[in-house]
């Protein structure tokens, strides 16, 4: 009998070490992301690469004449400085951008000839350059023509990378937030599934005073919940996983930056309230988180949080601005780990003040399951 209990323990003891090493392994493959560019004013130097498990230099050009990719000369020596403060750090190249037109991309996807040299041309660059992965930021698709070619482009990127001898690249890709652009256009899931390591989900920009339906009222541009529409991260993040994504392929896209809004009426201040549109008077009217931190320490702003929404506002005279702050940041980092996906990253992790939002969101992911069952095990 005690020879019993002693092997039962025993065993025990081995399937909980091997229970612990699997969550180590998912843990320590989630992603802890943020984009930063040459251009937005904080050296990478700068940078608290602690905070991050992966770092994105945006962006690499596209030439539309012969397909081939430039790189901005801050992200030659990108990967090499944030290793600085974190070895472990993985750096990717992001590609493209928010001001790249679709038609740009879906030309190159469109042949076979100029895919090859756009995918040759990406990895020699990211090799080159002392890069760990690829990002595409191919945005604004529309149609099916181009979502038929962006699944070309990602297989036969797959297919390249794998062709190569180590060292393996990722390849990602920043994507709309939900996984049809529209009712006749659906992205192409099974080659995201199959050809890239995961998505960043870009739950974000939902409205800003430039996009907003009329009559104008104040909204927030990256709420994770909407008791109003299924226009909101978490509704994004079900129809990816509906449509065949699983979760631990999605990464949850978190804004270090705002919307202004002009109240039509300074006394009813709250979402949903009368505006007349965008107010310019903050940072040209989308600031930055720290240009929000500063307007209310001068403007003595009325801050405020909405669980409803999971969202953070304030608002002083007239002027609204809709924002994530360190409580809407963390809420929505612990849904993502709580519905299994495989982390958040944030744009633009140069926005933020003092690394205060990188730091929360870093914090509250938090130590790994298996450190707190270790925790737990030995208490009990």
């Amino acid at each position: 009998m005690a020879f019993f209990k002693h092997y039962s323990l025993k065993s025990s003891s081995i399937c909980f070490i091997a229970f612990l090493s699997l969550l180590h392994i998912q843990h320590s493959n989630a992603v802890k992301g943020g984009y930063w560019s040459p251009d937005n004013g904080v050296p990478a130097s700068d940078i608290d690469s602690t905070l991050f498990t992966h770092l994105f230099c945006a962006f690499a050009s596209l030439n539309t004449q012969t397909n081939q990719l430039s790189i901005p000369s801050g992200c030659t020596t990108f990967p090499q400085t944030v290793k600085g403060k974190n070895p472990s750090v993985k750096s990717l190249l992001s590609i493209g951008g928010g001001d790249v037109s679709s038609a740009d991309f879906n030309r190159m996807a469109s042949q076979p000839s100029s895919r090859k040299t756009f995918i040759d041309s990406s990895i020699n660059i990211a090799l080159a350059n002392g890069y760990q992965g690829l990002d595409l930021d191919w945005e604004q698709q529309a149609t099916v023509q181009e979502m038929n070619n962006l699944a070309a482009l990602l297989n036969e990127w797959r297919a390249a990378i794998n062709a190569r001898a180590a060292p393996r690249l990722l390849l990602t890709a920043a994507l709309y937030y939900r996984a049809q652009a529209n009712p006749a256009a659906t992205f192409p899931t099974q080659a995201i599934r199959n050809s890239l390591d995961w998505v960043n989900v870009m739950a974000y920009d939902f409205y800003a005073p430039a996009w907003a339906p009329q009559p104008f009222v104040t909204r927030p541009h990256a709420s994770l919940r909407d008791p109003n529409s299924q226009v909101s991260g978490s509704s994004g993040i079900s129809s990816w996983i509906n449509a065949g994504v699983p979760a631990n392929k999605l990464v949850l896209g978190v804004p270090f930056y705002g919307y202004a809004w002009k109240l039509t009426n300074a006394n009813n201040n709250g979402i949903l309230a009368p505006s007349s549109g965008g107010d310019t008077s903050v940072a040209n009217g989308t600031p930055r988180y720290k240009d929000i931190k500063a307007f209310i320490s001068q403007k003595r702003a009325t801050v405020k949080y909405d669980s409803a929404y999971v969202t953070n506002y304030c608002y002083s005279g007239t002027t609204w601005i809709g924002y994530d702050d360190t409580q809407s940041i963390a809420t929505k980092v612990a849904y993502a780990k709580s519905t299994g996906l495989l982390g958040y990253f944030a744009w633009n992790i140069a926005q933020d003040n003092n690394w205060a939002l990188s730091r929360q969101a870093s914090q509250t992911w938090g130590a790994s399951i298996a450190n707190q069952e270790l925790s737990r095990k030995a208490q009990s």
